[in-house]
């Protein structure tokens, strides 16, 4: 590219899932733009991944206010823990369900960022615009792999609790025997 002072300048442009950049090779000065729009003017891979990471970002915000909701020391619904067992069971379902998309759209992405790259290596081409991987990708899916873990392991443990809790509900109190040594002393006190 050539300046308006008629001197080269060499540049490097990037793009990732959520802005474009150009980095400067002279002095290392990057320049990073969002784009105009979220979901238009894009190609399909890149609308389709960000329309999943975005549909994953919804589903764990909603399971969160969710588990909120079936806290114990929360008084906002019904106090019966039946009802908060329920609740709480909804919302790890949810974290599940908001992973696989949030997943499915950062690896799709990193897949096919590799395989285009990878393919113009090959063919020894240079576009003048690659796709790389940014922050987002690898915090998509660790955010993804973090609300698939979470979901498993409250729907698991809501679950065993369940089992429990029913079982404690239905159990009479143990109630120690008294031995006649206990009987002489205790006959009619109440503690």
């Amino acid at each position: 590219m050539v300046n308006a002072d008629d001197s080269l300048e060499v540049s490097q442009k990037c793009r990732g899932l959520w802005w474009e950049c150009v980095t400067n090779a002279f002095d290392g000065i990057r320049t990073c733009d969002q784009f105009d729009s979220i979901l238009a003017e894009h190609p399909l891979k890149i609308v389709l991944s960000r329309s999943l990471i975005l549909t994953a970002d919804i589903l764990a915000c909603f399971a969160c206010i969710i588990l909120i909701l079936g806290l114990d020391c929360v008084r906002v619904l019904s106090n019966e823990p039946r009802i908060k067992t329920r609740i709480c069971y909804t919302a790890g379902f949810i974290y599940l369900l908001a992973g696989i998309p949030g997943m499915v759209g950062s690896v799709w992405y990193a897949v096919d960022v590799y395989v285009e790259r990878s393919t113009l290596v090959q063919q020894n081409v240079f576009l003048g615009i690659q796709y790389e991987f940014g922050w987002s990708c690898w915090l998509g899916m660790a955010g993804s792999m973090a609300c698939i873990l979470a979901g498993i392991v409250l729907t698991c443990c809501v679950y065993l609790f369940r089992d429990a809790n029913a079982a404690r509900l239905h159990r009479s109190p143990y109630v120690a025997p008294r031995t006649s040594l206990g009987k002489m002393y205790a006959m009619a006190s109440h503690v």
